[in-house]
């Protein structure tokens, strides 16, 4: 739980990392590991803050354009892996350009529900 500004403004830095290293997932592979290893490192530090939204964002971008990606790769024989590539590149251009945009505006991505009362 974010108890000041000086933490908030601390965990925004961190987020902001997060959108860097997914956008050089285009450069190198490792740098989108590295930013959803501090996405789970720092998950229980945004609890409860509108950053804690970026970081569901940041998580779901990661995982859907593994998944994406590997089934183009593996469907590249057949063809339509070249469509699928095309199309997970740009969904990845969308959900990082978003989410930063949203993030220097100081907007959540979507309200994050904990299901508590």
């Amino acid at each position: 739980m974010i108890r000041d500004e000086a933490q908030l403004a601390e965990l925004k830095k961190y987020t902001y990392a997060v959108y860097i290293l997914l956008a050089l997932s285009f450069l190198t592979l490792i740098t989108p590991i590295i930013g959803v290893i501090i996405n789970y490192v720092k998950d229980e530090d945004v609890r409860g803050s509108w950053l804690e939204s970026h970081f569901r964002w940041q998580k779901a971008t990661f995982w859907y354009g593994l998944l994406w990606t590997v089934l183009g790769i593996l469907t590249t024989p057949l063809l339509i892996g070249y469509g699928v590539l095309g199309v997970v590149t740009i969904w990845l251009i969308y959900r990082i350009a978003r989410g930063w945009i949203f993030l220097v505006d100081g907007k959540e991505m979507y309200r994050v529900t904990t299901g508590e009362n």
